[in-house]
């Protein structure tokens, strides 16, 4: 009982962190998984600009590939920075664990599966959220995660976003409009929701059939009780 009660007092606080609290307003992502186009932009995105830090260890390069229909030679080129790396390997991080502890407080997270767990409007919220915090060792906060510990790594195309009096914020000073920076948001969430649930369109298509042979099943099934059955009623 006692072991049971400690689980709880620690499990339920993770749960509520994790869905990012009651108090933030979370805003749709509107990830479209058929869009084959906004993953592969999102493959680009996270590789170029938060694959240093953060892996997606539990996905390898060849199944992302051929998922996501980049060819071999690209995603070596273009997204395998490790020139000893092969194709079938898992999608580590660059930076050594022990250093990124010492230069941020904490590793980096694996982000396979941060949107299975929070949640596509969470992920989506959480990089729309940070804005200019001197206080932070980084100089940025997160209205999403307070007191984060990592820096904007977009801020080159979002610009460094400002709180207003208002609690809204403005981005001056990246190369992109909001429009566009939302859709490179939405990108790179899109394809964190890929990673975390790969086979997700097969496993919703293969229902579909599954729940038509179980009507053709049950309709046969059914002619041949009134069959068997007819002479008795």
């Amino acid at each position: 009982m006692k072991k049971l009660l400690i689980a709880l007092v620690t499990l339920v606080p993770s749960l509520a962190f994790a869905a990012g609290g009651s108090h933030v307003h979370l805003e749709s992502a509107n990830v479209d998984l058929n869009d084959k186009e906004s993953l592969q932009r999102g493959v680009d995105l996270f590789q170029h600009n938060c694959a240093g830090c953060h892996s997606t260890q539990y996905q390898r390069y060849s199944r992302v590939a051929d998922d996501l229909d980049i060819s071999i030679d690209d995603m070596r080129s273009k997204y395998m920075f490790d020139e000893n790396a092969k194709p079938g390997d898992l999608m580590q991080n660059a930076i050594p664990e022990a250093d990124a502890a010492k230069w941020f407080g904490a590793a980096p997270p694996d982000l396979t599966l941060v949107a299975r767990v929070r949640g596509e409007d969470w992920v989506y919220t959480y990089l729309k959220g940070f804005y200019k915090d001197e206080s932070r060792p980084f100089g940025v906060n997160n209205t999403v995660f307070p007191a984060v510990g990592m820096p904007h790594v977009l801020e080159h195309l979002q610009g460094l976003p400002v709180k207003q009096e208002d609690g809204t914020t403005v981005a001056t000073g990246g190369k992109l409009s909001a429009e566009e920076y939302d859709q490179v948001v939405r990108d790179i969430t899109g394809f964190l929701v890929y990673s975390g649930d790969p086979v997700k369109l097969e496993r919703e298509s293969l229902g579909w059939w599954v729940m038509g042979f179980l009507f053709i099943f049950f309709v046969i099934a059914y002619l041949l009780k009134k069959e068997y059955w007819k002479d008795v009623h």
